[in-house]
């Protein structure tokens, strides 16, 4: 399989690249390179990158990790 079409999920050890919070947002870039941010950042900078880069996106995963820690106060 290739590597660009199934990208290594984010961990707790990607950190964006302008603030240093847990990255969700990984852009690779098609001239090389790779770009990490964390949600905030990645709403602010992503549509500019959208025809530069390859967008991988796991802010989803934000959403999940609310709902499963609300359920811990019922």
């Amino acid at each position: 399989m290739n590597a660009l079409l199934t990208p290594t999920p984010l961990s707790a050890a990607d950190r964006c690249d302008r603030c240093g919070a847990q990255a969700y947002v990984r852009a690779t870039l098609h001239g090389g390179g790779e770009l990490f941010f964390c949600a905030h950042h990645a709403r602010k900078h992503v549509p500019a990158l959208r025809e530069l880069a390859h967008i991988h996106d796991e802010t989803d995963r934000l959403e999940s990790t609310a709902a499963t820690a609300g359920a811990d106060e019922r």
